[in-house]
């Protein structure tokens, strides 16, 4: 036994040591340090003369000597062994090469793919060793060889990637199809790399050229892929109706599932499509056989038309609330809905009270603890919203409790912090969102601390925090839809508490209500202050990226937008708006975004 375990032992510490000197060898080869890496790999190869890739290395270490000629001669010798490696052929070749003989050359490369031809299964390495050398041609020769001597071989995707980096795209684009045809896992791959080559603008050539060729195999050979891929190139153009005439297609042919037509209705809805996000959802409801599909669809479309609306004329939303309910009931399956009724009353028909009522009666159904929790978060933030704190505590308390492992349950947490804040008991806020700094959300965890670091920052220097009473006031108007109100509040505070910490605050908050009413010039001149007098401060990043928002959406200076992008990716790595400003920048530059 114990001759056994020194045995083993000396195993282990030569497999060490054998690794380490593979390692050196590579090491000096990368460095440059050509003879010694010639000497490293001479050892290696005494030790291993099998190891192909110690052989490998001592050639190119004296290829990179110019020692050609020992080259050549290693080379030949061991291509003349009963049982050589035949990429050892196109090494051959590629020495000839090097010495700039390419008639010699020539004939080892033909000499490696017809043993490829006569030997299927060394196809795979002698087509990467020709790809490796960049020898597209006799690698495509090899591969198609295969292929075509054997179906089950399929090289599809080391032929795409050949034709693209011959800058064939319409070759590549083709092979890359012929891949999601043979193999549909691979399709997320394929979709990856031809992203690469198209850009959001639907009249760029590859573009241009990628349509064509779906549309020209959907003619060919009919298959809901190429409606599917249709679909994903309509939405990287975001042409969101066209997508949505594909997703028709796939639904009625074969994918009996509405989830896909869901999701591009959601898209639609982030990307500010909104008719088209309306049609989809309308499709939604009249195809539908399910009645929660329904009901999450009228929900949506519910939201976009109290958006829409203008003038306060909510009546018809309001019967059209009135229906749904009284379709489908006031029961478990109608919580999110009876919710959103209840917030509509509240916040759009300013009938709290009635509201609190109705979501009280929906309480007393038998709900699961998390639609439970749904209801009572509804029920403080309307009674936040009359300034009932105590109350709206109670109900935020009891859901941080029951569901305190919980995600619903940290969102009360942040409730409760927030609500103290409103009422101005900051010591306690501060507590609770000590804690969600570390919130499994990174969204909880990102408003929990922006609003730490405000009453932290404005409590040192003014132990009265009059500024920070202020400014939860103005915070609190702003949360009650009392926009005018807020303004003022915040004015005050920029007039009456000048270079104090909380004034890039008060910008900032005052230029998201001046937002609110269309008043963008105005949003625009705060949002520049910030950056002139506070860019090195927190929210220099928030203030770049509104900008960009504005100079996209509002004065329509795409240059600008593209300006303030940048400033976030080049000098704001760390902000939250990071990778949403990279794909923005991306799409305006003109690349395809996943």
């Amino acid at each position: 036994m114990r001759f056994l375990i020194s045995f083993l032992f000396c195993v282990f510490l030569c497999s060490q040591t054998w690794a380490q000197n593979e390692a050196l060898a590579q090491q000096y080869y990368e460095k440059g340090e050509y003879k010694k890496a010639v000497v490293a790999y001479e050892k290696l190869y005494k030790r291993a003369p099998r190891k192909i890739n110690y052989f490998i290395g001592l050639v190119n270490s004296h290829q990179q000597l110019e020692d050609f000629d020992t080259a050549e001669t290693l080379l030949l010798t061991a291509i003349e062994q009963p049982r050589f490696n035949p990429i050892l052929l196109v090494e051959t070749g590629f020495n000839y090469d090097l010495k700039k003989d390419s008639i010699t050359a020539n004939t080892y490369y033909e000499k490696a793919v017809t043993y490829s031809e006569q030997k299927i299964t060394a196809s795979y390495s002698v087509g990467r060793a020709f790809e490796k050398k960049s020898l597209l041609d006799y690698a495509l020769r090899v591969y198609k060889s295969a292929m075509e001597q054997n179906p089950n071989y399929n090289f599809l995707n080391n032929i795409a990637r050949i034709y693209g980096e011959k800058g064939d795209i319409e070759k590549m684009f083709s092979s890359y199809l012929d891949l999601i045809r043979d193999r549909v896992e691979q399709k997320g791959y394929a979709q990856r790399i031809i992203s690469q080559f198209l850009r959001n603008d639907p009249n760029d050539e590859n573009n241009r050229l990628f349509r064509k060729l779906l549309l020209k195999r959907n003619q060919e050979e009919p298959n809901l892929l190429w409606n599917e891929l249709l679909s994903w190139l309509f939405i990287q153009q975001k042409q969101y109706k066209r997508a949505f005439i594909q997703e028709k297609a796939i639904y009625m042919n074969g994918d009996y599932s509405l989830q896909r037509i869901f999701e591009l209705a959601n898209l639609s809805i982030e990307d500010n499509d909104k008719d088209t996000a309306r049609e989809i959802l309308n499709y939604i409801i009249e195809n539908s056989t399910q009645d929660m599909t329904i009901i999450r669809a009228s929900q949506n479309l519910l939201q976009l038309d109290i958006e829409a609306v203008t003038d306060g004329n909510y009546e018809t939303i309001e019967q059209r609330f009135n229906e749904l309910l009284s379709e489908y009931g006031r029961n478990f399956r109608t919580v999110l809905l009876q919710r959103d009724y209840a917030n509509f009353l509240a916040f759009q028909k300013n009938k709290p009270e009635a509201a609190i009522t109705y979501l009280k009666e929906t309480t007393e159904l038998k709900l699961t603890l998390r639609q439970e929790a749904v209801v009572k978060l509804a029920l403080g933030d309307i009674l936040v919203y009359q300034e009932q704190f105590n109350q709206a505590l109670i109900y935020f308390s009891q859901v941080q409790k029951s569901l305190k492992n919980d995600i619903v349950g940290q969102e009360a947490r942040f409730r409760v912090a927030r609500t103290s804040y409103y009422k101005g008991d900051f010591e306690w806020a501060e507590t609770q969102l000590k804690v969600l700094k570390s919130s499994v959300s990174q969204l909880i965890a990102n408003d929990a601390l922006q609003l730490k670091l405000i009453i932290s920052d404005n409590s040192l220097e003014d132990s009265t925090q009059t500024a920070l009473k202020k400014y939860a006031k103005a915070d609190l108007l702003s949360y009650q839809k009392k926009e005018t109100e807020a303004i003022a509040v915040l004015e005050d505070i920029l007039q009456n508490h000048k270079g104090e910490k909380i004034e890039d605050e008060a910008l900032l908050m005052q230029a998201k209500l001046y937002e609110k009413r269309g008043e963008y010039d105005k949003a625009r001149l705060n949002y520049k202050k910030i950056i002139e007098f506070y860019k090195d401060d927190i929210l220099a990043d928030d203030a770049y990226f509104a900008m960009a928002q504005l100079y996209l959406h509002h004065f329509e200076d795409e240059e600008k937008a593209k300006q303030f992008f940048e400033e976030i990716i080049f000098n704001h790595q760390d902000s939250i708006h990071y990778v949403e400003a990279q794909k923005s920048y991306r799409r305006l530059r003109g690349d395809a975004v996943n």
